[in-house]
């Protein structure tokens, strides 16, 4: 029981520990929608361009966040404009205009011989950089995401399961659709300081997949994966201070072994 308790003497690991259970429920949350609408590949795109965004903004002297968020949501809306009429398809339109944006930070960093500010903990995670403003953004993210979802549950599953049908009885399914693309931004953006963004998509997808084994009840699989995600946020943090890692490799990794175990629990499961 001691080496539970330890860690929670210092600071900096309660701070982690908050942050990485935070996340771990928005990203479970989020991740399902992610999963079932076979979004998988945009987390990756997605965190690269917010990465691209910090850069652009640091460059401009504007702070980490505003930079991230501005070009993820201008990312977000130029994927959602040229797939408009369905000529493109999503994950190439993801491809293109994230790796742009990454492409144009790198650039500024070649460009700014000067430029000093380092990206480790952006890259790779790092529990000794969560500051209180780091925690601010996460909890408002995280709140928001549960409020926003919450009011839009019905709307949104039936844009995610039959989009042709739910344009029927009149939701706006290219709004909704924004509105999720938009949280999604969001959260990834609140989870780069804490998981590096060479491993959000994990935390999207593997909680989200390992409550998909489990069950084939969607409100269900939302709190498999909510609370997967929890239990996989807080548990990485603890493997992170005990061997000594970045944050971002031991959540993931556990997060893996979760979704691994699930596979022997059930077998794959098909949508019903």
């Amino acid at each position: 029981m001691e080496f539970l308790l330890e860690p929670l003497h210092y600071e900096f690991f309660r701070r982690g520990l908050l942050a990485a259970f935070l996340i771990g429920i928005s990203s479970g949350l989020v991740g399902v929608y992610v999963v079932l609408r076979g979004m998988s590949y945009v987390g990756h795109g997605l965190s690269h361009a917010a990465v691209g965004g910090a850069v652009i903004g640091f460059a401009l002297n504007l702070d980490f966040y505003v930079g991230a968020c501005a070009m993820g949501l201008l990312a977000i809306l130029i994927i959602h404009k040229i797939t408009h009429n369905q000529k493109i398809k999503l994950d190439a339109a993801i491809g293109i205009v994230t790796t742009a944006i990454f492409a144009l930070g790198v650039a500024i960093i070649n460009k700014l011989r000067n430029f000093k500010q380092n990206f480790e903990a952006t890259l790779f995670g790092n529990i000794l950089g969560i500051t209180d403003q780091d925690l601010i953004m996460i909890g408002f993210v995280t709140l928001m995401t549960l409020i926003t979802l919450f009011f839009t549950y019905r709307s949104l599953l039936f844009a995610t399961f039959d989009s042709e049908a739910a344009q029927i009885f009149g939701i706006h399914t290219e709004s909704v659709q924004l509105l999720f693309s938009l949280l999604l931004t969001l959260t990834i953006i609140a989870s780069l300081n804490v998981i590096g963004v060479t491993m959000v998509a994990a935390t999207l997808i593997a909680p989200a997949m390992t409550a998909r084994m489990l069950t084939d009840s969607f409100s269900r699989m939302i709190i498999y994966s909510m609370g997967v995600g929890a239990i996989t946020g807080i548990t990485g943090m603890y493997m992170s201070y005990i061997l000594d890692i970045a944050s971002g490799s031991t959540v993931v990794l556990f997060s893996a072994t979760l979704f691994s175990l699930s596979l022997f629990i059930k077998s794959p499961r098909h949508s019903g």
